[in-house]
């Protein structure tokens, strides 16, 4: 990957940050810390790793995304839109009552949603439906399964990690979200889940650390999970929670609330001075004005 295209694709991911903040607002509810947090990895997956079709959202050949943490939805709609499943300005109707775009994602309501969310702990078992189906096929696609940390409280997950492992589903990446809250604390204050690593290999999965706001490292992590034919993969990602945002960083109390006016219209101010920054580098390594 060069310079230029991890620099466009930090781009992205700043402006699906801003997304996600007018889409609470617009909502008045709704989870920020999540959101901001992964903003790296979906732009990341959307515009560089997965293979997918916007125009053609049902392609067999397209690449499976399960959200299992259903409730970062807005971070899913945001990147979605902006890839060309359907307008921008629907980003504004999340959570309103007829949207496509609710507070959990669902399905049938919009094209190119793989999963319905909601319960926790569930979506690496879907995830392992989808692989396992491709592989009886005979199907070249690769299915991603985004989780949270602190649903490695649900004792499902682990049913599925063990699975996994155990059945050797080489089509399977899952990416974890290790950003160290949850909705009432810190995970390690409420149910410690190191070490996180370790218990990952003793199940058999190829694992991957990688800082998951390094779009450099996110790309090559999911390319070497495509080089492992024998296991599935599981890529830890260290995020901060609330992501750029300077009161909501590594607070807890973000995992389930909107912003009010006031404080969105701070967070908008940061997240587009950061673009800027973004920007300038572009400029500066490009050589010219405005890509």
């Amino acid at each position: 990957m060069s310079d230029i295209e991890e620099l466009k694709i930090e781009r992205i991911a700043n402006t699906l940050r801003q997304d996600v903040i007018r889409m609470l607002l617009s909502a008045g509810s709704g989870h920020a810390a999540g959101p901001l947090g992964m903003a790296e990895v979906f732009a990341a997956l959307y515009f560089h790793i997965m293979k997918h079709d916007p125009a053609n959202p049902s392609w067999g050949e397209r690449d499976r995304l399960i959200l299992s943490n259903g409730h970062i939805c807005a971070i899913l709609y945001a990147a979605m839109a902006r890839a060309g499943y359907f307008p921008v300005e629907e980003l504004l109707t999340y959570r309103k009552i007829g949207s496509r775009l609710q507070g959990h994602p669902h399905n049938t309501s919009l094209a190119g949603i793989e999963n319905t969310g909601g319960p926790l702990g569930q979506g690496l078992s879907q995830a392992i439906g989808r692989s396992i189906a491709g592989l009886l096929d005979g199907k070249g696609y690769r299915v991603y399964c985004v989780m949270s940390d602190g649903e490695h409280n649900e004792g499902q997950t682990w049913e599925a990690v063990m699975f996994a492992g155990d059945r050797r589903l080489r089509n399977l990446t899952a990416l974890i979200d290790r950003n160290n809250i949850q909705i009432d604390g810190h995970t390690e204050d409420i149910l410690p889940l190191e070490p996180f690593k370790d218990k990952y290999e003793a199940m058999k999965w190829h694992v991957i650390e990688i800082n998951g706001h390094s779009v450099r490292e996110i790309v090559a992590a999911c390319q070497e999970a495509k080089a492992v034919y024998e296991k599935p993969t599981v890529v830890i990602c260290h995020t901060i929670a609330g992501k750029d945002v300077s009161y909501m960083e590594n607070n807890y109390e973000w995992h389930g609330k909107a912003p009010t006016r006031e404080q969105g219209e701070v967070a908008l101010e940061q997240l587009r001075a950061e673009g800027e920054r973004i920007e300038q580098k572009i400029v500066k390594l490009s050589g010219k004005t405005r890509l």
